[in-house]
């Protein structure tokens, strides 16, 4: 098995691809071992190796994120982790655990806007999301109040220098241009 690396724009994560699926639908992110624990046998795995703080589950990605730990004493126990888990057969996701970030619960928006909501989904969906899970993250849909979209970031894009540019600048001006009622777009946890 060969798993390739990329950089990603958030120094702190790693974008590892090992040439399998990892998840056939939606995305799993997991902030802390626990939580990896009850839900992930590869994510659990990966928390094991010193220093890791995060790992973001994409369609045929994982991202890993670090402290201050050097990626040149990581890698190499990472990259033996992923291998050994796609070896084992093991899933990726414990049976019932939760398949990701296409849910809609948590989601608001004023009755009235359900055709907005669905048009700015769209926007994500075909023209931001591809482009984000490229650098090892996802952006997905919180709500929509007052003419503010309000985004969460995953994987590389949560706590990246660069995703305030990204929302701001790219995400914001992309939505303002098709759908004239946007007039912000701001980042939820």
């Amino acid at each position: 098995m060969f798993i390739q690396t990329e950089s990603t724009p958030n120094p702190s994560t790693l974008k590892f691809l090992p040439g399998k699926v990892v998840l056939e639908t939606g995305t799993a992110e997991f902030r802390d071992e626990t939580e990896a624990r009850a839900a992930s046998p590869l994510a659990a795995r990966l928390f094991g190796v010193p220093g890791v703080t995060g790992v973001f589950l994409g369609y045929d990605f994982i991202t890993v994120t670090k402290d201050n730990a050097d990626w040149q004493h990581m890698k190499p126990a990472i990259l033996g982790n992923i291998m050994e888990h796609f070896m084992s057969g093991q899933p990726i996701l414990a049976s019932g655990a939760f398949g990701g970030s296409d849910e809609d619960d948590g989601e608001f928006f004023e009755e009235g806007d359900e055709t907005i909501v669905a048009t700015i989904k769209e926007l994500l969906d075909t023209r931001v999301r591809p482009a984000v899970a490229q650098d090892g993250g996802d952006i997905t849909f919180k709500g929509f109040r007052d003419g503010v979209v309000y985004l969460n970031m995953k994987g590389a894009c949560s706590g990246c220098p660069s995703s305030t540019a990204t929302l701001k600048h790219g995400v914001q001006n992309l939505l303002r241009h098709f759908v004239p009622e946007v007039q912000e777009v701001e980042a939820v946890a």
